[in-house]
């Protein structure tokens, strides 16, 4: 049977199959545990970690003051990715997300490197989580005796035990991680507010507009370190699509989703540009290190007790939160793929509780991996994962643009209605959203130290995913032929 029949098959039935059983099989047995107060918090977490929390103080640092227009940039694309996705999300909801979208639209090829690489963006930055868990524990005296591949292994039993109970268990625990990162920013966007009005002395430095005038202006480094910092800023934005995945686990996703994908942009330029213009104004970007959240360095030398503390235990928090979602989002990802046999057989299954645990131990299976790497390099293992997983960022948000491109061809030729809730511009937007993805991941090559060695992966990568699919291809063949025996029955 060739794939055009099957394309065709799914096209005329592209919510439900015969008899009221879902479109991906992958879908089925979820319970809808996830209210919306978890969905708009899983979003806000989304758009809030480690790159805003740790991360800003390097890129700050390099970039200087430009880094806010950066972010800004790279927000409206985010943006883009994420509206997009809950349009395809409104005309049908799926836990394999994206995943799914790419068999609806592009094929069981598209859904295969989709599901893929999305394995390899999120067990990548597992090990970096827990690299980063372990790294930011070992600030306390306490526990500086203990290795730090041990406090890796901890941290992820932790998660693990969490994202095995139950998925109103993991909401939970998003929804209260979430708590403490935007009330965290929020105070901190209150103290920096208050010290630049009364131009209280933070540092040795008077905040205001002579900390960028003085210091070499917005771009004191020139343009090329702006366009270098890109990479790190996209992969600041990773996890806003588990707004689409969390999505097939609540009851009202035409109510919630709308609403949790709106509110991403204000707080994009509330939470990241604010706070980048904020802490420019409030010392010099030569004085922000990589090796310190640019936060603590704020209040740490404008004398605000426990300053240190307080912020280290929030980025552990937000460490503790991607490592969650990780697991949560791959574990319903590689479901869908097994059941349209692209991935193990026993990533299918689920627990009385409703839980995909296959999915989220070899997800697990990977990060132990990381756990080994702490005891070899423990120096370098967060560089050496973070830039391997922005490469599936990346490739991630490509493939969901690519599916609304075809999803909106299809609507336009009548064959699947599209929702009010859209993406607006289209074609345009997605065309010009992809070539400035591609066109960030061309600009790595200019990074001799990172950059051009992470795109050596590239090739790598493609012909890992080739042999994959080698491997798969028939397994997929025969999945797919029972699929079309129960569309046309």
């Amino acid at each position: 049977m060739s794939e055009n029949a099957v394309d065709t098959a799914q096209a005329e039935a592209p919510g439900r199959h015969a008899g009221g059983t879902p479109a991906d099989a992958g879908d089925a047995d979820y319970s809808k545990g996830l209210k919306a107060r978890h969905v708009n918090m899983i979003a806000i977490g989304g758009a809030i970690g480690t790159g805003l929390f740790l991360g800003a103080g390097g890129r700050l640092r390099d970039a200087g003051p430009a880094l806010a227009v950066a972010y800004l940039v790279c927000g409206v694309f985010a943006f883009f990715v994420v509206r997009a996705l809950g349009e395809l999300v409104l005309h049908r909801p799926s836990s394999g997300s994206f995943v799914s979208y790419a068999r609806e639209f592009l094929g069981e090829k598209g859904a295969y490197v989709a599901g893929w690489m999305y394995f390899l963006n999120w067990s990548t930055t597992g090990i970096a989580d827990i690299t980063a868990i372990a790294l930011y524990t070992h600030y306390w005296s306490m526990f500086t005796s203990i290795p730090q591949w041990v406090l890796a292994l901890v941290a992820l039993a932790v998660v693990l035990v969490v994202n095995l109970i139950s998925v109103k268990v993991f909401g939970e625990m998003e929804f209260w991680f979430s708590i403490v990162k935007v009330a965290t920013l929020v105070g901190f966007m209150l103290i920096g507010v208050f010290l630049l009005v009364t131009r209280h002395d933070v540092g040795g430095h008077t905040p205001g507009p002579g900390m960028i005038t003085e210091h070499g202006g917005v771009l004191p480094h020139g343009v090329m370190p702006v366009v270098l910092v890109m990479q790190g800023v996209i992969f600041a934005y990773a996890a806003l699509e588990l707004v689409g995945v969390a999505a097939g686990e609540t009851a009202e996703p035409e109510k919630v989703v709308p609403r949790a994908v709106n509110s991403i942009m204000w707080r994009v330029a509330l939470f990241y540009v604010g706070s980048v213009v904020l802490l420019a104004l409030l010392l010099p970007g030569s004085l922000y290190s990589g090796d310190q959240s640019p936060f603590v360095t704020v209040l740490s030398k404008a004398g605000v007790p426990a300053a240190d503390d307080v912020m280290n235990l929030v980025v552990l928090t937000a460490a503790m939160s991607s490592l969650n979602s990780g697991l949560y989002s791959t574990g319903r990802i590689l479901r869908s793929m097994a059941m349209a046999g692209s991935a193990p057989r026993f990533t299918r299954v689920m627990s009385r509780s409703q839980v995909p645990y296959g999915g989220i131990l070899l997800t697990c299976a990977v990060c132990v991996l990381g756990v080994g790497l702490n005891y070899v390099v423990p120096g370098k293992a967060f560089e050496i994962v973070l830039n391997v997983a922005s490469l599936g960022v990346i490739s991630t948000w490509v493939i969901i643009m690519l599916c609304h491109l075809v999803f909106v061809r299809r609507s336009r030729a009548g064959l699947a209605p599209r929702p009010e809730f859209r993406l607006p511009w289209s074609p345009v937007t997605e065309i010009v959203t992809i070539a400035f993805l591609l066109g960030v991941l061309v600009m790595m090559g200019n990074d001799p130290d990172i950059g051009r060695k992470t795109l050596l992966l590239v090739p790598v990568i493609a012909v890992t995913l080739v042999a994959g699919w080698f491997a798969v291809r028939r397994r997929v063949a025969e999945n797919a032929e029972r699929e079309l025996t129960g569309l046309t029955k």
